[in-house]
């Protein structure tokens, strides 16, 4: 009879190892190995659900591919990072920092969802009781919405095969396990294993199944990467905690853009939508200060519109102090360097402050201009105007690149009640005629330029 092995598993990518090291040789992460006892037998994990219907064939041209073949949440945001709804048979893993709202928002997905549908709700994590307290809360009243708290996944694939709901939530999958695993839970491959049973069980039985991730440290879905590849869509809450705005953000999805975001507001009675986010990230904008400007960043095929504010202030240390929130620090650096040595604004003895408003992240590189001319703003004490918005790459040399989508971010503005737009000149010369009416375009070569401008 075999015995059983033990090995040592990195718990971010799921490298094998039959000593324990310091550094994964795989992902490169420190600390990351974990001890597991491997049992051998002949009965495998894979052979424990077989469904008769999962590999048979079909034609090409006999799959519908009809747009009823997506289920509406009944939440817009959601619909939109999800493509459209939720396809039948898909797996969607959502994660998220703890308390930012993952189990609040599919719980409102519960009450919203399609009346006649019937959904399973499944906790490891909470009894029956502690949901309907939540779900009272969030006057969640759907009487087609069925409760388990259970931790063993083959006990919750029989339980779908002969129920058949039209949507299952698993909440969470850290805290599912499988009988034959002999691991802890949580551990990497209680989570692959747990999740290989899903997915064959969703596929098989053509049932969406969302699946909540806990994070860990660096923000990362907790378990090993080979956890994202399993499924067909990943969603990602962003957020700060203390504010009560969040970004549902996907990162994969095999039926739809990933570049589409959700904008939430948290309140006492659950996640609001945020239909318009650039009216409400820009409401309370202050007055008459320097060191303010707003800049427009594209999430897929929606333009957004950012407070960038920049404060440059006497450093009372040796060295001084360059803080950002919201924006990239290296990316900061990079514009101070090319703000000194290119257009003579000059910060080395001076503390640099950049926040973005409402807790946006600005990636793009699009935001470069907005960030520069708050700094400089800041710098020279000047005022920017509340009607101009600006937007464009800074290049090493001090020149002023052209970015994609400018004319969708320009009609956007002149909705919202923009009268100016600071811009790259390449793309000005490549407006259509349209986009140009009711907005004054300034199209600059370099940062000076951009801010003689206003």
């Amino acid at each position: 009879m075999p015995k059983n092995k033990t090995v040592w598993v990195c718990s971010e990518c799921g490298y094998e190892a039959i000593k324990w090291q310091g550094q994964c040789p795989s992902c490169g992460n420190w600390n990351t190995l974990n001890e597991e006892i491997k049992e051998f037998s002949k009965k495998t994990s894979s052979n424990t659900l077989k469904f008769s219907n999962y590999a048979r064939p079909c034609i090409l041209k006999d799959i519908s591919d009809k747009d009823n073949e997506r289920h509406k949440t009944g939440i817009k945001e959601l619909d939109r990072v999800l493509g459209g709804g939720i396809v039948k048979g898909s797996v969607i893993l959502l994660g998220g920092d703890p308390g930012i709202g993952k189990s609040t928002i599919l719980l409102q997905v519960c009450n919203s969802f399609e009346k006649d549908k019937k959904i399973l709700y499944v906790s490891g994590e909470e009894s029956q009781h502690q949901i309907k307290l939540r779900a009272n809360r969030l006057n969640v009243k759907n009487e087609n919405l069925f409760i388990m708290a259970a931790n063993d996944v083959e006990i919750i694939a029989e339980e779908i095969k002969s129920g058949l709901p039209d949507l299952v939530i698993i909440d969470s999958i850290q805290t599912m396990s499988h009988s034959e695993i002999s691991s802890t839970v949580g551990s990497v491959s209680q989570v692959k294993e747990c999740t290989n049973v899903l997915l064959r069980t969703a596929k098989s039985l053509d049932i969406p199944i969302i699946i909540v991730g806990h994070v860990n440290k660096d923000g990362g879905i907790a378990g090993p990467k080979v956890l994202e590849h399993i499924v067909d869509a990943v969603l990602y809450f962003e957020g700060d905690k203390q504010m009560s705005y969040r970004i549902l953000r996907g990162i994969k999805n095999r039926y739809g853009s990933t570049n589409e975001i959700g904008v939430f507001k948290m309140s006492s009675f659950g996640l609001e939508e945020v239909e318009n986010p650039s009216m409400a990230l820009l409401s309370g904008r202050p007055k008459n200060v320097s060191g303010t400007c707003v800049s427009c960043i594209m999430e897929g095929t929606r333009p957004i519109f950012a407070e960038v504010q920049g404060l440059v202030t006497t450093s009372s240390f040796g060295n001084p102090r360059r803080m950002s929130t919201g924006f990239d620090y290296n990316r900061l650096s990079l514009i101070l360097a090319v703000l000194e040595k290119r257009a003579g604004y000059f910060f080395s003895n001076l503390d640099t402050y950049v926040n973005v408003i409402g807790g946006l992240k600005l990636d793009e590189p699009a935001s470069d201009l907005a960030v520069a001319l708050s700094l400089i703003s800041s710098l020279k004490n000047k005022i920017i105007d509340e009607d101009i918005i600006a937007f464009g790459e800074i290049g090493l040399g001090g020149e002023v690149r052209g970015v994609s989508f400018a004319e969708d971010r320009i009609l956007e503005a002149g909705r919202l009640g923009f009268k100016r737009c600071i811009m790259p000149i390449q793309n000005l010369k490549s407006l259509s005629r349209q986009s140009k009416n009711n907005m004054e375009l300034i199209g600059v070569k370099s940062i000076r330029e951009a801010f003689d401008a206003f």
